[in-house]
């Protein structure tokens, strides 16, 4: 393996808005917004804030958290206000840290997904909730099927044929609850967690647990099967669109909020709420059948600093000659798509890749070193 590719810097901890994470354009500010909806107050707000104390850049990650890109130093207290008069801060890190919950977006008010999520992230913010690992989250799931079964956390909370179940990541099977004792188990799942031996090093994840010591003995429902991920269109809840490769510039998501509030996903696309038409804006992805839609792409260089090649305009090059999933990787972490990919590419210097099938960024490639120009070639 190449040795550039082989070191990559893992931190072992995602980035917040109190707990910012140095990249090469400057600090990466990640908000967490509440039951993952915006208001259209609040849209304007962070798009204004990010053109004033970022580069306006804004990322919208797996997790279905905004980041603003291009923080500095200097600006990071300022915007940290801006965003707390928005509603948007919490009390302190650990708060922050413990509430990573992704909501399924297409809830409906006091539904089962909108109720326990509420309920959840009010309990992670009592002071007596469990302190759980930095990349540890939770995933209220409970439509009609799962939809989130991809995405990656540790408790799930969705629908089986019985009811609601509560399942640990990893398991085939969980444990029946109902909405009003769902996110007390939760937190008591997580518990069980911390206290057979979940957390090394202060790292820790569920499925990788599970693996070594097998799924609490009183879970066996299987959830419904997963629905199929949801792609640009008009849906009950309202218009969803694609951001090309999970980015935006500041006045798209300013231009969205005149539209109406927008709830994230963890598909690198946004729900506008009630929107009977879908808005035609840079970097908006709005046909089904884009091919841009099979490509996942991190940062990359210049963004960020342990990239060995930028990737964007790379993925754009390529987009039409994809026909199956595609990773493109400035690095051998492959933060964009963690999980095996049928086809990856991780850089290995400025424009150079080496391709990978049916793995993951850091496994041994298929054929090393291509040129743009040779990828173009490739049955990708």
């Amino acid at each position: 393996m190449n040795a550039a590719r082989s070191k990559p810097q893992v931190f072992g901890w995602c980035p917040g808005a109190l707990r910012p994470m140095e990249s090469g354009d400057g600090l990466v500010v990640r908000v967490r917004t509440p039951l993952g909806r915006l208001s259209a107050a609040q849209s304007r707000g962070i798009a204004a804030l990010s053109e004033q104390y970022g580069s306006g850049i804004i990322d919208l990650s797996a997790r279905a958290n905004l980041q603003l890109r291009g923080v500095s130093e200097a600006t990071h207290a300022p915007l940290i206000e801006g965003l707390r008069d928005l509603g948007l801060i919490d009390r302190n890190i650990a708060t922050e840290t413990r509430r990573n919950v992704i909501v399924q977006p297409f809830w409906t008010e006091g539904d089962d997904t909108h109720h326990i999520a509420h309920t959840l992230t009010e309990a992670l913010a009592r002071e007596d909730a469990p302190d759980l690992p930095g990349k540890f989250g939770f995933a209220v799931d409970c439509g009609p099927a799962p939809l989130l079964t991809h995405t990656s956390c540790d408790i799930r909370i969705e629908r089986a044929d019985a009811g609601l179940i509560l399942r640990a990541d990893g398991a085939m099977t969980g444990l029946i609850v109902t909405r009003d004792t769902a996110a007390e188990a939760a937190l008591m799942l997580a518990r069980w967690f911390l206290g057979t031996g979940g957390v090394r090093d202060g790292r820790g994840r569920m499925k990788a647990h599970i693996a070594r010591i097998g799924a609490p003995d009183s879970a066996e429902i299987p959830p419904l099967p997963t629905a199929p991920r949801p792609t640009p269109g008009q849906t009950a809840t309202g218009a969803l669109v694609a951001l090309e490769f999970g980015q935006m510039r500041a006045e798209t998501l300013a231009e969205l909020a005149t539209v109406g509030a927008i709830r994230l996903t963890p598909w690198r696309a946004l729900l506008i709420e009630g929107a009977d038409r879908l808005p035609t804006l840079p970097y908006l992805i709005t046909d089904p059948g884009d091919p841009r839609l099979n490509i996942s792409t991190c940062t990359g260089a210049p963004g960020c600093h342990q990239a060995l090649s930028a990737t964007r305009h790379i993925a754009r090059t390529l987009a039409p000659n994809t026909t199956r999933p595609l990773h493109i990787s400035g690095c051998a972490k492959g933060c964009a798509h963690p999980a095996p990919c049928a086809i990856t590419l991780t850089a290995t210097s400025e424009g150079r890749f080496d391709l990978i099938r049916d793995g993951r960024a850091s496994d041994s490639p298929e054929i090393r070193d291509l040129s743009l120009t040779e990828l173009l070639t490739k049955d990708l």
